[in-house]
């Protein structure tokens, strides 16, 4: 049997970028924030707002415990923020719900160490390109 040639044929897809792709960040956009919400010394209990937004309302995730360290991070704008609410640790080692201290969340490079900031408006936080 004999076979018949054929001519190589290259096939080129054009890429298209689209939602997923275009949503890595502000083009290496950095935040600079003071970790800064509480008092040095005290120990603090976080929350997330929940799906809703809201503070203080059923789905809000307890983070974890914080205390501020007081250093100037740097986080890459498409970092994992998080606005949410922190009570100080009171009587017993049981939050404090009379005072609310509203914060800005960034939970690490590694998404495993909280650091919390007064400055709710992340558009006003110095910033640097990567």
């Amino acid at each position: 049997m004999r076979k018949e040639w054929m001519e190589p044929v290259i096939e080129v897809q054009e890429f298209v970028a689209n939602e997923y792709v275009a949503a890595c960040g502000d083009s290496g956009k950095v935040y600079n924030f003071e970790c800064n919400a509480g008092k040095r010394g005290n120990r603090y209990y976080v929350y997330t707002n929940g799906a809703d937004g809201l503070p203080g309302t059923s789905d809000d995730v307890r983070l974890g415990g914080y205390h501020p360290c007081g250093t100037t991070h740097s986080a890459e704008s498409d970092s994992d923020f998080a606005y949410g609410y922190m009570y100080k640790e009171g009587f017993l080692g049981f939050p404090d719900r009379s005072n609310r201290i509203d914060v800005v969340i960034w939970r690490g490079e590694k998404g495993d160490n909280i650091h919390c900031t007064t400055n709710l408006d992340i558009d006003s936080w110095e910033t640097a390109k990567s």
